[in-house]
């Protein structure tokens, strides 16, 4: 059913959530692989069953991959989501390689620096890169040889922030300055341990990250 105040933000598990505005759909960093991992017999599993399968998504608009670690960018869910819809890819510079090589058509490809927007569906849907406190790298050698990013999605009357995964930066500030405010602000909080407050917010860090955006609804 159609979001009678315009927003709808759907969690699917870690960074997935189906995100519905004025009517279009965006869907975050998804995974429904059982692993995060290059492995499928070894490396981190899910929790919990992912909650719908993937052929059950409704039709979707644009699809945003924040960064190239594997518990973002899922190798089994690109593949299928290459072949079971039409929507582009909008990701961080040199992530479109991986996106590629796995599937996914050039055209259907978008590559975004910090501060730089796709405009999509005539211009009602608008997707920001904006800047992120994180690295990136799926394999020995290839350290940030990607870039991370958060986004901004945004349609005529609403404007949702998706972290991607962070540290703490003051760059927030620029960011709600430059791109806000935010009817809704998604922040990665779970990946928790004092060793990683450069790279990852924990809750403390990320209500701080929260009132640096500006405030307002926070779906964690």
């Amino acid at each position: 059913r159609p979001a009678e105040t315009g927003l709808r933000a759907t969690w699917l598990g870690h960074s997935t959530v189906l995100l519905e505005l004025d009517g279009l759909r965006v869907l975050t960093d998804p995974v429904w692989g059982d692993r995060a991992s290059p492995w499928r017999f070894a490396g981190p599993r899910r929790f919990q069953p992912v909650p719908v399968p993937l052929e059950a998504l409704p039709p979707l608009d644009a699809i945003v991959v924040s960064h190239d670690h594997y518990d973002h960018l899922d190798h089994p869910t690109v593949r299928a989501l290459a072949r079971l819809s039409r929507a582009p890819f909008v990701t961080s510079l040199g992530v479109g390689a991986h996106l590629e090589a796995w599937g996914v058509p050039p055209e259907r490809i978008i590559e975004l620096d910090w501060w730089e927007a796709a405009t999509l569906r005539g211009g009602d849907l608008v997707l920001r890169a904006a800047p992120s406190q994180h690295f990136s790298g799926r394999a020995v050698g290839d350290r940030n040889r990607t870039l991370w990013s958060s986004f901004v999605v945004e349609t005529t009357h609403r404007r949702v922030f998706f972290s991607g995964d962070t540290g703490l930066t003051p760059e927030y500030a620029e960011i709600r300055a430059r791109l806000g405010p935010f009817d809704l602000v998604m922040l990665e909080v779970g990946a928790f341990h004092e060793a990683w407050g450069q790279i990852h917010l924990g809750p403390e860090n990320a209500l701080e990250a929260l009132r640096l955006l500006g405030g307002g609804k926070l779906l964690p």
